[in-house]
């Protein structure tokens, strides 16, 4: 119920996506590329051609609490021309982001361009797909300046490194807003990448949400034990999924696809 594709930050095609998890014996695979919906007409006609259900997905980026906070949003009409008009808003935000963190990567005496980064991706982007951090990891690693991803967010990219940047963004509510308003439903995304437990009791607080993505490849025993309390205690629907990126020079970033699932019974009771 979490996988992304080359829309976003994904290493592959949506219908690839959809191939991979109909050949695992997946009964559902839900597309939710960050701050777009460009794959997700590719995926549909996937589903029809393999025999598996697609659920029509988007992660939106907001900010809480001084963190990035991820809002998955499930059977949203994609369509929906307000809501194409938000995301399009945020991926203008993701493009100032990528330029402000490549300025200071060139600080450090990386000699690293948005130019050169767009050209690392091989291949023409589509309107509606932006670039992400991995897309900047992937150059850090084609330059020398880190030895895989890891490393890249380790050294420069991930929240507290020196070349992180967020600027400003909804909140979550908001985000949970812009689905309700799109016909669909919102669930908090792996709350644990938080590291701030009374933060996520406080977002799910304000309500909007429909669920909360206990199960996620980065989630421990005890993590899952946690969420799955917090989703009792708030009433909200368990959902899970591997969060996959593809894979990028042998290792797969968060997990691979089918490697976290749920019960299909879930779709059901997400449905709006």
């Amino acid at each position: 119920m979490h996988s992304h594709t080359f829309a976003s930050d994904g290493m592959q095609p949506s219908a690839e996506n959809v191939r991979i998890a109909a050949e695992r014996n997946l009964s559902a695979v839900a597309i939710t590329d960050h701050d777009t919906v460009s794959g997700l007409n590719e995926a549909l006609e996937a589903g029809k051609q393999y025999g598996i259900t697609v659920v029509p997905g988007v992660e939106i980026s907001t900010r809480a609490g001084g963190k990035d906070i991820h809002v998955l949003g499930y059977y949203i009409d994609y369509e929906n021309g307000v809501l194409l008009e938000r995301l399009a808003s945020l991926r203008d935000t993701r493009t100032a982001r990528n330029e402000a963190i490549i300025a200071k990567l060139r600080s450090f005496g990386i000699d690293i361009t948005v130019e050169s980064v767009v050209k690392g991706i091989g291949r023409e982007m589509k309107q509606g797909e932006s670039v992400g951090r991995p897309h900047i990891a992937d150059e850090l690693v084609r330059l020398g300046a880190a030895s895989d991803m890891r490393d890249a967010f380790d050294k420069y990219l991930a929240e507290g490194a020196p070349a992180f940047v967020s600027p400003p963004r909804i909140t979550p509510e908001e985000a949970c807003r812009w689905i309700g308003e799109a016909k669909g439903r919102a669930v908090l995304a792996h709350p644990g990448l938080y590291g701030d437990d009374e933060l996520v009791r406080e977002i799910l607080s304000s309500g909007g949400f429909a669920g909360i993505e206990a199960y996620h490849s980065d989630h421990g025993p005890a993590d899952v034990e946690r969420y799955l309390k917090l989703a009792e205690e708030f009433g909200l629907l368990v959902t899970g999924g591997s969060d996959f990126h593809g894979a990028r020079s042998g290792v797969i970033f968060h997990g691979d696809l089918g490697s976290v699932t749920v019960d299909a019974g879930v779709l059901d009771k997400l449905k709006p």
